[in-house]
């Protein structure tokens, strides 16, 4: 089974709580299913899985943690920087064995990015460098603001362009922008790209329930996972 990976237009848009809910849903759904987070910044812990497992009510799996987490970065960046700034080097290539290892155990891998699929692993490697020789799909997260058309294109042409899957988009509604605005980002990037398998996840918060809107886009994105 392929990865499905996780990535953002921005800082904040609410990938883990996204990668949190489609764990919950396989999970619910009695599926094998982890999470992983390739390199943790800004903190000394795997905060980003942990919130996973909560948002999800799966077991934090410790026994892998040093695959579900392979690199954990104090410095608050990109990771590139992060590594830099304590001296270490990221081995892409243990990312990837990371995911395989992983993947002998559980029949989903959900993969959550650090920031968008440009942002530097290293000085030579992007993010979806790494996505491409993964074979994982995406599901682009948006930050549905003013100028979230913008980003939302240059993310999924920059991923079209490397012939990568995408699964599909959540519009994460958490700005203060009118309704018409925000209605309308999704709509129009729909328009121009083709991606019908779209959603607008609205201000969710704990408990976290899915709803039959969520649980029909996350059936759709499922269904070229073989």
């Amino acid at each position: 089974m392929k990865p499905i990976f996780i990535t953002g237009t921005d800082t904040g848009a609410g990938k883990t709580l996204v990668t949190g809910l489609l764990a919950k849903y396989l999970f619910e759904a009695g599926k094998s299913v982890i999470t992983q987070k390739w390199v943790q910044t800004g903190s000394r812990k795997p905060d980003d899985v942990l919130q996973h497992t909560r948002i999800s009510g799966m077991k934090y799996d410790s026994l892998n943690e040093k695959y579900i987490s392979s690199y954990i970065f104090k410095l608050p960046s990109s990771p590139h920087l992060a590594a830099k700034n304590e001296r270490r080097i990221i081995d892409t290539k243990n990312l990837l064995l990371s995911t395989v290892q992983l993947s002998k155990k559980y029949e989903y891998i959900i993969i959550e990015g650090s920031g968008g699929i440009l942002v530097p692993l290293t000085e030579k490697v992007l993010t979806v460098d790494l996505i491409k020789k993964s074979k994982a799909s995406v599901i682009l997260v948006v930050l549905n603001r003013l100028g979230a058309i913008n980003h939302a294109l240059l993310t999924l042409e920059a991923l079209k362009k490397r012939r990568i899957e995408i699964s599909g988009i959540v519009f994460n509604n958490i700005s203060e922008a009118s309704e018409k605005i925000l209605e309308d980002n999704a709509s129009i990037v729909r328009k121009i790209t083709g991606i019908k398998n779209c959603f607008m996840l609205r201000n969710m918060k704990e408990p976290y329930v899915l709803d039959a809107g969520i649980n029909s886009f996350f059936k759709e994105t499922l269904k070229k996972r073989i």
